[in-house]
């Protein structure tokens, strides 16, 4: 089996995201071959607004993941990312790592690998699927091959429930005050996703 590498690549305020990224990478881990890494993007709120707002207790939770930084993309045989929702598209912090990637774009250094994206918003109708899709552009501009979750996910069948989950990506609704946690039927499809992702790259390697 080809030893494959796959990185989770996110951004958390209150730590939905890191959530449903630990369940991503846990279903990658099933992949046999699978090197599966965690990261997370830097911050861009200053200290004051972190504590304002809570974020700074809640990141505790996920303060030793290290930071990713732009260029280690290169090494990975696909890679995962999950953001937040701000106003339907992806959270700023995301898009100001991503920014950082021209250098790569331009060397077509991540053209061929797998990409992926997922979310969270706190809202069942916040924009989750404009922004798992507005990050495909970025994705397909550097030449990814995109990859959603598949309908062979019973669990984006879920009528029974509020849940996140679309096509595009596994997502989870936070609720608009931050205290709905990932649910079972949400961090399932976020392990069918990265089981998915990295079964996919380990077949493009072998």
């Amino acid at each position: 089996m080809a030893k494959i590498k796959v990185q989770v690549v996110f951004y958390s305020t209150y730590g939905h995201v890191y959530r449903m990224a630990e369940a991503v990478a846990d279903g990658a881990r099933q992949v046999a071959g699978a090197e599966v890494s965690l990261w997370q993007v830097p911050e861009l709120m200053p200290e004051e607004a972190l504590v304002k707002s809570g974020a700074k207790v809640a990141r505790a939770a996920f303060a030793t993941i290290p930071m990713a930084k732009p260029e280690q993309l290169a090494e990975a045989d696909a890679i995962l990312f999950g953001t937040p929702t701000r106003f339907g598209v992806m959270a700023a912090q995301m898009k100001n790592f991503l920014d950082q990637t021209g250098g790569l774009w331009a060397k077509g250094a991540l053209v061929n690998k797998i990409g992926s994206v997922f979310g969270s918003t706190a809202t069942q109708h916040g924009g989750q699927e404009t922004t798992l899709t507005s990050f495909h552009t970025l994705l397909l501009h550097h030449g990814m091959i995109v990859v959603g979750v598949p309908y062979a996910a019973q669990e984006l069948m879920n009528m029974g429930e509020i849940t996140g989950g679309t096509p595009y990506g596994a997502t989870t609704l936070a609720g608009h005050d931050g205290s709905r946690q990932p649910s079972a039927n949400e961090l399932a499809i976020a392990r069918f996703q990265g089981k998915h992702v990295a079964g996919i790259a380990a077949k493009m390697k072998g």
